[in-house]
């Protein structure tokens, strides 16, 4: 099956940006704060990178105007979901459809003419990127991609269930008017959780236009922003299960492209819709389930500390 490593590697490169803007989601989830507006952040993103490289020539400027973008858009996210107390779903919903509506409109201005967008090469470790199968795969990427992962893996280790801060974190998500009474800082500790899954999808957006596409074309995300908070889920708020869950996603977008030389014959629009179904199932229950925190979407109000 020659085709596999082609799969792969597709899936891995995929995979990225999925497990970069994850890895911000899974903390402010850890946090409480429900994020779907991470699909308006990687898109956003995503748009200020194309202009920044382009405008510059530097795919350094690109990064810095995808993320100073994207965390802006998590500020409003920020203000209304945790100053203001507004439904988390609803100004989710809300922040990605103007991210989509701006966006598409401003590049039809700003790419009018076509214009190109620089990027970064691929970088291939020594040794590591020549083994079979794996090494194209998993050890040959960007210098972006590699810098996207070591990040991701280092907040993970931070924020995970053995260190203080995510003791902490998962306090605030488990009961945040006890977290209150301890002398944690709820409210403060959940903007900042969104302001981080803003600079991760920022730096996710950033992924797809300079690394991997090299251009900016409208709704150039696609639903991977949903399918990174749907990651968290299906992962069980936990690190390592989340990023096999986006690598089973990424595995499965690139399905669309190697279905033909796997010998798979099946309609365009089932490939398409295949990674968006099998998300389904994975927050069904079929995979397994679990308790999320357990005030995930859930406003803090001081009022309630009596």
């Amino acid at each position: 099956m020659s085709a596999f490593p082609e799969l792969l590697d597709g899936g891995v490169r995929l995979a990225v940006p999925l497990l970069v803007a994850s890895t911000g989601e899974l903390i402010s989830q850890r946090a409480g704060v429900l994020n779907l507006s991470v699909e308006g952040m990687m898109l956003t993103g995503a748009f200020a990178g194309a202009v920044g490289a382009a405008q510059s020539g530097d795919p350094v400027v690109g990064v810095v105007c995808a993320l100073v973008a994207a965390v802006l858009v998590a500020v409003l996210q920020g203000v209304l979901s945790v100053n203001l107390r507004a439904d988390q779903l609803v100004t989710g919903i809300a922040i990605n459809a103007l991210a989509l509506g701006l966006t598409t409109y401003a590049a039809r201005l700003v790419f009018s003419q076509g214009r190109g967008v620089p990027g970064f090469g691929e970088v291939a470790v020594p040794g590591l990127s020549s083994i079979p199968v794996l090494g194209p795969a998993l050890f040959e990427q960007s210098g972006l991609a590699f810098a996207g992962l070591l990040l991701a893996g280092v907040l993970a280790y931070l924020f995970g269930r053995r260190t203080g801060l995510g003791l902490a974190l998962m306090a605030i998500g488990e009961d945040a008017v006890s977290a209150d009474r301890a002398g944690l800082g709820v409210r403060a500790t959940r903007f900042g959780a969104v302001i981080l899954t803003g600079f991760m999808s920022g730096l996710a957006g950033a992924q797809l236009v300079l690394a991997d596409i090299h251009a900016f074309t409208d709704n150039i995300t696609a639903g991977a922003g949903y399918l990174a908070v749907v990651a968290v889920i299906a992962g069980r708020w936990r690190a390592w299960p989340t990023a096999l869950a986006c690598l089973f996603f990424g595995i499965a977008q690139a399905l669309q492209f190697a279905a033909p030389a796997l010998g798979i014959h099946l309609p365009t629009a089932v490939l398409f819709m295949l990674p968006y179904l099998l998300a389904l199932l994975a927050v069904s229950g079929l995979a397994g389930t679990s308790r999320s925190p357990a005030s995930l979407a859930t406003p803090f109000t001081r009022e309630a500390r009596a």
